[in-house]
């Protein structure tokens, strides 16, 4: 799968294989470009690989996701076609890829931070989740 901003600055992306489409629509429309978001699915992810249950469940106004052991479901609400189940190793490695492409995109100069603003927009992403839940980020000194 591989990802790119489209001329109004929103994420697209594309995928060989059609059975990845639930998922590279979810990443890019669900998560888009916040930060935060991509934290809470990565912190899903590890509860449920380590066999936790997640954190929380997702909330999303067009997607049903859900995290079990065996894989993540994804399933658009509003559009029948558009649904798919991925394995845990095949889930994590799209979703770190898409990770990969936030952080490694430019900070935007027209938007203002309040939240550690001397910061790249990643890591004050990072501090932020880790205040909101009190609790180190569970792939802190892996991904970051």
């Amino acid at each position: 799968m591989r990802f790119a901003y489209d001329q109004f600055g929103l994420p697209v992306f594309q995928a060989d294989d059609k059975r990845f489409d639930a998922l590279g629509s979810w990443l890019t429309t669900d998560i888009s470009t916040h930060a935060l978001v991509a934290l809470d699915a990565l912190a899903m992810l590890a509860d449920v690989a380590q066999g936790r249950p997640p954190f929380e469940e997702w909330s999303s106004e067009n997607y049903e996701v859900t995290f079990e052991p065996e894989g993540v479901s994804i399933s658009n609400q509003w559009v029948d076609s558009e649904h798919g189940r991925y394995p845990l190793p095949e889930f994590r490695e799209a979703l770190e890829q898409y990770w990969a492409f936030l952080r490694n995109s430019p900070d935007n100069p027209n938007v203002v931070r309040d939240f550690h603003p001397d910061l790249p927009h990643w890591e004050a992403a990072l501090l932020r989740w880790e205040e909101k839940w009190g609790r180190p980020h569970p792939d802190r000194g892996r991904l970051f």
